[in-house]
């Protein structure tokens, strides 16, 4: 629960989701936010907590906390850990769940390049599928 406190402090702080997407990621003219959500990205080392950005060009996940990777020039450096999947490049969706805890859903984005992401822990689960559906079919059309 601190973890969310600490996170709504932070979005207030830097005025908003929106204006934080932005400072983020580089954003289109003509792109939308349709929706940020609080998550956990699945990754070999075990969930990351952060924020996915749902909009009408990609979905883009940015950790909460920084996170230390080695540098070959600089030893150890400190950054956030970042993901963008273009929605041209998402060649499927996918909605799972834990057969032991129902209520533990997941959302699979499989990529046209065969790369695929779990975005898990989700505070509005159905929220955040709805909004990309609509981001792909935006997309589609």
């Amino acid at each position: 629960m601190k973890g969310k406190l600490s996170l709504g402090a932070k979005i207030v702080q830097r005025g908003g989701v929106k204006k934080i997407f932005k400072q983020l990621f580089r954003v289109g003219e003509r792109e939308k936010l349709l929706k940020a959500s609080q998550c956990h990205l699945s990754t070999t080392a075990g969930p990351i907590a952060g924020l996915l950005f749902i909009s009408t060009e990609k979905v883009a996940f940015c950790s909460d906390r920084s996170l230390t990777f080695s540098s070959p020039n600089e030893g150890f450096i400190r950054a956030p850990y970042k993901v963008v999947i273009p929605i041209k490049k998402i060649k499927r969706v996918e909605e799972s769940e834990n057969v032991n805890k129902p209520k533990q859903k997941y959302i699979e984005i499989v990529t046209i390049d065969h790369f695929d992401f779990w975005f898990m822990g989700f505070v509005n689960y159905d929220k955040a599928f709805k909004f990309l559906r609509q981001a792909i079919n935006i997309s589609n059309q």
